[in-house]
């Protein structure tokens, strides 16, 4: 990981050591609010003078093909990133050696419980809502080894010491937000979600996450589990999501809603980023050079962007 800033070049101004990041699941193709998101993700990396790092979150829910399409759009648009891109699923012994460490720390405890009877559950007292009530956070031994004789898969759960935790954010300020005993590896052996992303960002020297902002509500719990591994915390964005014309989080069945389905329609992919470089208040500008000249954060709109696909047909100053 870097530590030092990068020597300034003719080529090169020195940059902050760090970079900004995309982590998509290739669980299909990505749809026009994960590509202005990612557009976004990098607009404020390279303004930043930051490295630019794509890493696929593939642990789970993967969909044969989907990353190198995913790749193959986000280059479609004009993106550049730095290499390699990383493959979660390749980083394995970096989420077993952290759980280790939380381990040998007493931080970790066995966790039986069915998804339904975690649902069913009630929330722990003065716990946040929705928090895991703690079932079995203090199982004796022979509870423990009752339920292994059950045949029961055990989870890996964190024993958090807080149930609230502060973070800063560059567009919201500052979110206090719930944690609780979150996942540390699911029952069939699988790192979660929750500690890999964070073990990920500090191994590869992301000091810059600008993501959606439906994902705010993990970010205390995920900053929290960075500090008890002794890890920098990065500067967080959470931008406005897309939503469809219901108000609802933009997902592919809202129609025709990646790039391909776009290009099939007789778009290209230019006239696709001249549509999200509108939606983010820069008509005109077809390029992703063009669009950084003209950055600037201060501009960034505030509210989600309502998107209906059947009007893409001819959005405004678009060619």
């Amino acid at each position: 990981m870097p530590t030092d800033p990068v020597p300034a070049t003719a080529d090169h101004p020195a940059r902050p050591a760090g970079s900004g990041r995309f982590a998509p699941s290739p669980s299909g193709d990505l749809h026009l609010g994960n590509l202005r998101t990612a557009l976004l993700a990098w607009l404020f990396a390279r303004s930043s003078g930051r490295g630019f790092l794509l890493r696929m979150e593939d642990l789970d829910r993967v969909k044969a093909g989907a990353a190198e399409r995913q790749l193959e759009d986000l280059a479609a648009l004009g993106l550049d990133w730095d290499p390699p891109v990383e493959w979660q699923s390749r980083r394995l012994p970096l989420y077993a050696a952290a759980i280790e460490r939380l381990t040998a720390a007493g931080l970790t405890y066995e966790c039986f419980c069915t998804r339904r009877e975690i649902q069913q559950a009630v929330t722990a007292p003065h716990g946040p809502m929705g928090a895991y009530p703690g079932t079995c956070r203090n199982l004796t031994d022979h509870e423990i080894r009752q339920r292994r004789d059950e045949g029961r898969p055990a989870a890996l759960r964190l024993r958090a010491a807080v149930t609230e935790f502060t973070v800063t954010d560059r567009l919201l300020g500052e979110y206090r937000g719930a944690v609780d005993d979150l996942v540390l590896r699911r029952g069939d052996g699988t790192p979660a979600y929750n500690l890999a992303v964070v073990v990920d960002d500090a191994d590869q020297g992301i000091d810059q996450v600008v993501r959606g902002d439906d994902l705010l509500p993990s970010t205390p719990r995920q900053a929290y589990l960075a500090t008890l591994l002794g890890l920098p915390l990065p500067e967080y964005a959470h931008v406005p999501l897309v939503l469809n014309t219901s108000g609802q989080r933009l997902a592919k069945r809202d129609g025709a809603v990646t790039l391909r389905d776009r290009t099939a329609l007789g778009e290209s992919p230019q006239h696709v980023l001249c549509v999200l470089a509108d939606s983010l208040g820069y008509s005109g500008a077809i390029t992703p050079s063009g669009l950084l000249e003209r950055f600037r954060l201060e501009n960034l709109p505030q509210e989600p962007w309502r998107l209906d696909p059947d009007g893409l047909l001819q959005p405004r100053k678009c060619p």
